[in-house]
């Protein structure tokens, strides 16, 4: 992901990783859609290309988490 975010800030910006399905879950206080925090929903747009950038290194290491705790719970 990190080279298809480099790409589009060379394009003028750093995508949004929203996908409009806007649902935050309680127990992880994660975005169901993006898994930004509220917080990371809410400052997105002041922040600047690097906090951008460390917000998707962050989702890909709580997507990887999430995958991982959804294998331990299938059989």
């Amino acid at each position: 992901m990190t080279a298809v975010i480099d790409k589009a800030t060379q394009a003028g910006g750093v995508p949004s990783p929203c996908i409009n399905v806007c649902r935050m879950d309680a127990s992880t206080g994660w975005c169901e859609g993006c898994l930004r925090t509220i917080d990371e929903i809410a400052g997105w747009s002041i922040y600047d290309d690097h906090e951008k950038r460390a917000v998707w290194d962050e989702l890909e290491a709580r997507r990887a988490r999430l995958i991982a705790s959804q294998a331990k719970v299938q059989p």
